[in-house]
């Protein structure tokens, strides 16, 4: 029976800290903003901390934010607002679901619930995280999983690992590929005034240890005397910016170029002013950034790693071996690769781009989400991604 209002769609959206969680921030945005695009759009309630309240209220002016709830830069205070305040709130805006899109949800609820969980990288990669981080998402996540309808994976990498270590059901988790703003296929204007002049090799990833970005570093002093470029690091500083920092001590001055929050105008710039797009990521639940670099037209060289194939397949150039060594033989073949073939390599980077939107991605979220809200999961099967 098709429904005669809209469906009220609770978002939780607690963990969301404005230019700080990375991928997730992008997920959480374009995926709000398909389902307001779409015909059958639901009627969004937005749960806000206090420093994103203004932006959703500005981003989303149709939607009943509620809040601020916490503030959420303390993670303890935000988990606490999420399991305590959360659900009475979300019971008394009379929601038909409520999607939480960071790992966690509510361990109680009067509403069916849905969560996107991204990666099991902390799993992985403890040093990523602190110790009372890793307890407790050792404990959030598996009962979120349990607590909720449906859990939203973005790869079927991700799918395979959330089994792995939640324990929850197979026919309860489905894919749902993210997507790529067409806008980084659109020319842009030049890239900002520090990075022109001299070809540059980019990479746009925060300094967690598990991005491998020293290795880039080092990667990069091996080859600065045989090549012409500099290395340009988009990124914020993260538990592995130590190592990065040693790195960075042995490259010749000016060679390397950091910056930090780039507005997108800027990075889409950047990336389509790259030489070549470099992301040794050792591990990725989705690979957003690889993704954007394809759409730009700027080739890409990566590791073959979590669910990087999954996205790039062969529209990207992978490294074979995580040591140094392997990984400059890599590089030095990448920037030495000839002309046409470069050109076919973009091309079939770009076509393969083309199929991942935030249109499809949404479509895929929707559904899950009114299964969910019409109690109907056992009419579910897993989804398979692009």
């Amino acid at each position: 029976m098709q429904r005669k209002t809209a469906l009220r769609l609770g978002v939780n959206a607690l963990f969301y800290l404005p230019s700080v969680v990375g991928g997730s921030e992008t997920y959480l945005l374009e995926s709000l903003r398909a389902l307001a695009r779409r015909p059958d759009r639901p009627q969004l309630i937005l749960f806000s901390n206090a420093e994103n309240d203004a932006l959703l209220r500005s981003e989303f002016p149709t939607a009943e934010v509620v809040g601020p709830l916490v503030g959420a830069s303390s993670r303890p205070a935000r988990i606490l607002a999420e399991q305590i305040r959360l659900p009475g709130l979300a019971k008394r805006a009379g929601l038909d679901v409520l999607w939480s899109p960071g790992q966690t949800a509510p361990l109680r609820g009067a509403c069916p619930q849905v969560v996107t969980i991204h990666d099991m990288q902390y799993k992985r990669f403890p040093a990523d995280v602190s110790w009372l981080a890793r307890r407790a998402m050792d404990v959030l996540i598996p009962l979120s999983v349990r607590h909720c309808v449906a859990v939203v994976a973005p790869s079927e990498f991700a799918r395979r690992e959330i089994l792995k270590w939640t324990g929850a059901c197979p026919e309860q988790v489905r894919v749902t590929s993210e997507g790529v703003d067409p806008a980084f296929a659109e020319p842009a204007g030049p890239p900002p005034a520090e990075v022109r002049g001299r070809p540059y090799i980019l990479c746009v990833a925060h300094t967690h240890p598990h991005k491998n970005v020293a290795l880039l570093v080092r990667v990069f002093k091996i080859l600065s005397a045989e090549i012409p470029h500099r290395l340009v690091l988009v990124g914020q500083a993260r538990r592995g910016e130590r190592e990065v920092a040693a790195a960075l001590g042995t490259v010749p001055d000016g060679r390397v170029i950091r910056l930090s929050k780039v507005p997108r105008p800027e990075l889409i710039a950047l990336y389509q002013a790259a030489d070549w797009f470099v992301f040794p990521s050792l591990y990725e639940g989705f690979g957003l950034p690889v993704l954007e670099a394809m759409c730009a037209g700027t080739p890409v060289l990566t590791m073959s790693e979590g669910s990087i194939p999954e996205i790039g397949r062969d529209a990207v150039c992978y490294a074979v071996g995580r040591d140094e060594i392997d990984f400059a033989a890599a590089l030095r073949n990448a920037l030495a690769l000839p002309v046409g073939e470069r050109r076919q390599l973009v091309a079939a980077a770009q076509a393969r781009a083309a199929a991942f939107t935030w249109e499809a991605s949404a479509g895929r979220l929707w559904q899950a989400l009114v299964q969910a809200a019409a109690g109907n999961e056992s009419s579910w099967i897993s989804g398979k991604g692009v």
